[in-house]
C-alpha cells in the first residue's frame, strides 16, 4: 500500500496541475473522519475554490475527472466520491490494501524508517546535576529525549545524545558540605547540621563509602576517596563521581544511553565563558548598571534585559548556556534540540537572544526546545511525595521498582509533553485493557501465540512461506481495517519526528493493538483452508512486526508471552486462539 499511495500522490499532483496550473496547493491525502466514507480523502478543492472564486464541488468534479485519467488511479482505486462541500473520498482496491503485508514482511525492522541522510543533529537531555538521585521528572525527560532521538534516527538523522551537567557550582558545594557533615557524625535534625544541606539517606551512603576509601567509576569520570573528613575538594569530587555512577545505573536500567558528557566547568576552564562575554561587550550589546553587567535581550524579543554578571562578579546561569550553545554550533550541530522542564521556559528567549547578540552566524530560533511538565505519582488513590532514599521526592528508581521499566517508559511518553500527567502506580500494575502498555504488549504476545500454534500444527512458518501467501484472500472487513492501520505507520513516524512528539507513537501503538484485538475477536486463524490460514499468518506476522517496531521506538519490550495469570476481561486467554 505504501507504493500504491506514493503512486496515487503523484497522480494527484498531476491532476492538480491539470485542473489548476500554478496553484499553490500540495498533493496530500487525509484520513476520512468516518471509515465508512472511504480509505483516503482529498480536500484540495476547497482551498482551490477560495483562490479561484469558484464552486468547490465543481472543482472537485473536475479533479475527479482528471484523476480518473491517471493509470495509478485506474490500478489502485475502486471509487472516487464527492461529498459535502467538495471533499473527494477514495476507496482503495483490495490489492492496494493487501500490498502492505508484503511490504512490512520484506522491510522488517526497517519498515517505516528512511535512509541515512548524513545530516547531524544533537539532542541534549536529562542533564541533571549530580546532587541527588534522579527523580520522576528526570525520568520523563529521559524517556522523551531518548524517544525523540529514536524518531529522528528513523528519519535518517545522525543523532548525538548529550548529557550536560555542572560539577562545580553552588549546588555541588552544598553536596560536598552535606557529605562532610555526615563524615563528622552529624545527621539531619542535629543542632550543627547545615541549614541548606541535602537530607536524603544517599548522603550517608556517600559518606560511608568515602570513609572506606572506595573508588567510584561513572561513564565519564573516576575518583578514589582519601577518607579524610577535612579533604573537602576530595569529598566534592568523590560525591560527584558517586552520584554520576548512580545516575548511570538508573539510566542503564531505563534503557537510556549517551554518546557524550559535557561539563559546565569546562566552559570556564577553557575560557569559553569569558570569550562569549567579551564578544557580547565588543558587539555593543551590553551595558552596566548597579554594578552589574547586563545584556540587551529586549532587542531580540525578550520581555526585559537580563543580568549577565552580578555585582559580586559571578555569572548568571544563562551566560554559560550561551557559551555552551556556541560550542554546540561550532562542533557542527546546526540543529539542536534541548529537552527541559517547563520551568525553564524563561531561558529560551534569553539564550536565543544571547546567541543572536554574539553574532557568530547562528540562525534565529536556534536551538529547538521540547518542554515538558512535571508529573504526579499516585498509589492507592493517594499522592506519593516522599522517597526515603531521596528525602523529599519520588525517584526514577522507585518508579521502576514499583512497576517495571516498560510501564514507566510507556506511561511517561503516553501524553503530550506539555500536559500535566498523573502516573498511577496501581494502573501500571493492572493486567487488563485499562493498562495501555499491557494492552499493546498483550496484542504482540497474542500474535506470537497464534503463530506458534500454526507452526506446531503445520510444521513450519518460514519467511518464504509467508511471502508466497495469497494476500488476495484477506477480504474480511477487520482485515481491511488492520491493513490500513499498518499502512499509517511510516507517515505517523515522520510526523512524530517533525513535531518531537513520541506520544504519537504510543497513541498509534494502542490504536494498532485495538484494531488487532477486534480482528482477533471476529475471525479464526487456524482454519482448514490452508491458503487462507497462510494468508492470515502473513497478516499477523506483519502486525507483530509493526507492533514490535513501534514499541522499540519507545524503548519498550515486545514480550512473546504475558503469562497465564494476566488475561484481560476484554480479551480471551492466549491459549484460546484456534
Amino acid at each position: 500500500m505504501i507504493q500504491a499511495k506514493q503512486e496515487l500522490l503523484a497522480a494527484l499532483a498531476q491532476a492538480l496541475a491539470a485542473v489548476a496550473p500554478g496553484a499553490d496547493v500540495a498533493a496530500a491525502f487525509e484520513s476520512p473522519k468516518q471509515a465508512s466514507h472511504g480509505d483516503l480523502a482529498i480536500t484540495a478543492a476547497m482551498p482551490l475554490a477560495r483562490a479561484q472564486k469558484k464552486n468547490p464541488r465543481d472543482l472537485a468534479q473536475a479533479l475527479v475527472s482528471a484523476l480518473n485519467e491517471q493509470p495509478a488511479v485506474q490500478r489502485w482505486v475502486t471509487a472516487l466520491e464527492i461529498a459535502g462541500p467538495g471533499f473527494i473520498n477514495l476507496r482503495l482496491s483490495p490489492a492496494a490494501k493487501q500490498a502492505i503485508v508484503g511490504e512490512v514482511l520484506r522491510e522488517g525492522e526497517c519498515f517505516g524508517k528512511r535512509s541515512a541522510t548524513g545530516s547531524k543533529l544533537m539532542v541534549e537531555f536529562v542533564s541533571a546535576n549530580p546532587t541527588g538521585p534522579l527523580h520522576v521528572g528526570h525520568g520523563r525527560n529521559a524517556a522523551l529525549g531518548d524517544c525523540i532521538s529514536n524518531l529522528l534516527e528513523s528519519q535518517g538523522w545522525q543523532v548525538l545524545r548529550e548529557f550536560y551537567y555542572n560539577d562545580a557550582g553552588v549546588q555541588i558545594a552544598t553536596l560536598a558540605t552535606s557529605t562532610q557533615a555526615r563524615l563528622r557524625g552529624l545527621k539531619p535534625g542535629d543542632a550543627d547540621w547545615p541549614e541548606a544541606a541535602y537530607n536524603g539517606e544517599y548522603i550517608a551512603d556517600i559518606a560511608a563509602d568515602f570513609a572506606a576509601k572506595k573508588t567510584v567509576r561513572a561513564d565519564d569520570r573516576e575518583f578514589s576517596a582519601s577518607g579524610d573528613p577535612d579533604d573537602l575538594d576530595g569529598i566534592r569530587q568523590f560525591a560527584v563521581a558517586y552520584l554520576r555512577h548512580e545516575q548511570d545505573l538508573d539510566l542503564r536500567a531505563f534503557g537510556v544511553r549517551f554518546d557524550n558528557y559535557f561539563l559546565e566547568s569546562g566552559l570556564y576552564t577553557s575560557g569559553k565563558v569569558e570569550d562569549t562575554v567579551a564578544r557580547l561587550v565588543a558587539a555593543g550589546k551590553t551595558f552596566e548598571e548597579g554594578g552589574a553587567l547586563w545584556l540587551r535581550t529586549t532587542g531580540y524579543g525578550d520581555d526585559k534585559d537580563r543580568v549577565m554578571r552580578k555585582s559580586d562578579g559571578t555569572y548568571t546561569y544563562f551566560v554559560p548556556d550561551v557559551a555552551y550553545h556556541i560550542d554546540k554550533f561550532r562542533r557542527g550541530y546546526t540543529r539542536v534540540i534541548n529537552v527541559q522542564g517547563s520551568d525553564h521556559h524563561g531561558t529560551v528567549a534569553r539564550v536565543r537572544a544571547g546567541l543572536q547578540a554574539a553574532d557568530v552566524g547562528i540562525p534565529a530560533g536556534f536551538p529547538d526546545y521540547a518542554l515538558y511538565k512535571m508529573i504526579t505519582v499516585m498509589k492507592g488513590g493517594q499522592e506519593v511525595k516522599i522517597s526515603k532514599r531521596a528525602g523529599s521526592y519520588v525517584t526514577l528508581r522507585d518508579l521502576i521498582e514499583w512497576t517495571s521499566c516498560d510501564a514507566v517508559r510507556f506511561f511517561l511518553i503516553s501524553r503530550k509533553a506539555d500536559t500535566e500527567f498523573v502516573f498511577d502506580i496501581d494502573l501500571a500494575l493492572k493486567a487488563s485493557d485499562e493498562n495501555p502498555v499491557f494492552y499493546v504488549q498483550y496484542a504482540h504476545a497474542r500474535i506470537c501465540s497464534v503463530l506458534a500454534q500454526y507452526r506446531q500444527s503445520r510444521g513450519s512458518i518460514a519467511a518464504a512461506e509467508l511471502a508466497a501467501a495469497d494476500l488476495g484472500l484477506l477480504t474480511a472487513p477487520t482485515e481491511a481495517s488492520l491493513m490500513l492501520r499498518l499502512a499509517e505507520y511510516p507517515e505517523m513516524l515522520t510526523r512524530a519526528a517533525a513535531d518531537h512528539a513520541p506520544h504519537d507513537v504510543a497513541f498509534y501503538a494502542r490504536d494498532l493493538a485495538a484494531t488487532f484485538h477486534s480482528y482477533y475477536a471476529a475471525e479464526r486463524f487456524l482454519v482448514e483452508d490452508a491458503a487462507l490460514a497462510r494468508a492470515r499468518m502473513a497478516l499477523l506476522a506483519a502486525t507483530r512486526q509493526v507492533l514490535r517496531n513501534a514499541l522499540a521506538m519507545l524503548g519498550v519490550g515486545a514480550p512473546e508471552s504475558m503469562g497465564r495469570d494476566t488475561g484481560s476481561d476484554a480479551a480471551a486467554p492466549l491459549e484460546a486462539t484456534a
